[in-house]
């Protein structure tokens, strides 16, 4: 039997991890101008650390946290850590729209890499919505004009990044449980944080509005896929899909009543082939399990 879909439910988780996802932005981008990315990370990750910890302790889960598959933890929060580090350096300089527009081809990444890695079959389809996407991306990050910079590259990289991320999750799913992977995902992202943060030997201390900045850095980050995971568990992935691509016009609304930066068309257009490409792997990959 199919399990009862709740798709109002799933709505609100959405809008949750649509507000969590913009405030993190607004957040980084104002912590931008006093800590560099690395401090940011770090607090961050010590913040999860704090929270993972705590509610694995509140539900009773601390003896589900070990030190098995280290290696691909290690792995994965390497790349993890590149594309975060990559999106906070973008954050700064493009505006949020195109951002986002960029993360969107994480998907399309994944379904293009997971043959090599996860042993899945590469189908028509698939490749077909790599190639619509990356047209998309192009259109977003118009190679052609000016605009061009080291912030689009890191934007266009963390989705990269992020992708190979996913990968390696799903590699650790197969055995591990999710409190013993969020663990490690922010102990070790806490451990390069500081690692790269004293390399200099200093490190910035945030204070007055700083610290609520960076505890909604920190705790956005989590509530965000909090919320994505929960809306998944409440309504197939065609319904939650969506609503997560609604993340777009809105951050879009956002940058430009807090930043001024300029509602572009071109953005709006490759973002749209983006989504296409996405829903265009969802629909195929739905099909084998409504057969």
């Amino acid at each position: 039997m199919e399990p009862t879909s709740h798709p109002l439910k799933a709505a609100v988780f959405m809008l949750g991890a649509m507000i969590s996802f913009s405030l993190m932005a607004i957040a980084g981008r104002e912590l931008s101008s006093t800590l560099d990315t690395f401090e940011i990370m770090t607090y961050r990750s010590l913040i999860g650390v704090i929270i993972v910890l705590g509610v694995a302790r509140w539900q009773g889960l601390l003896g589900k946290i070990n030190r098995n598959r280290l290696g691909l933890h290690f792995f994965r929060n390497v790349l993890h850590f590149t594309g975060q580090n990559l999106w906070f350096y973008a954050l700064i300089y493009i505006p949020l729209s195109q951002l986002f527009a960029f993360e969107f081809t994480n998907p399309l990444w994944v379904a293009l890499l997971a043959p090599f890695f996860l042993g899945e079959k590469m189908t028509s389809t698939r490749l077909l919505a790599f190639l619509l996407g990356f047209i998309g991306i192009l259109i977003v990050a118009r190679p052609q004009s000016s605009d061009i910079s080291p912030a689009t590259a890191a934007a266009a990289l963390c989705a990269l990044s992020f992708a190979g991320t996913n990968i390696l999750t799903k590699k650790l799913t197969r055995t591990e449980s999710t409190i013993n992977i969020l663990f490690w995902l922010v102990s070790l992202q806490a451990l390069f944080g500081l690692i790269f943060t004293l390399y200099d030997g200093s490190i910035t201390v945030p204070t007055g509005v700083n610290l609520i900045w960076v505890a909604l850095v920190g705790l956005c980050g989590l509530t965000a896929h909090y919320c994505i995971t929960t809306a998944l568990t409440l309504a197939p992935v065609t319904v939650v899909a969506p609503l997560d691509f609604l993340r777009l016009p809105l951050i879009a609304v956002v940058g430009w009543l807090l930043y001024s930066e300029p509602l572009e068309i071109a953005v709006f257009f490759g973002a749209a082939l983006v989504i296409a490409a996405n829903w265009m792997n969802i629909r195929a990959e739905q099909r084998p399990r409504q057969k």
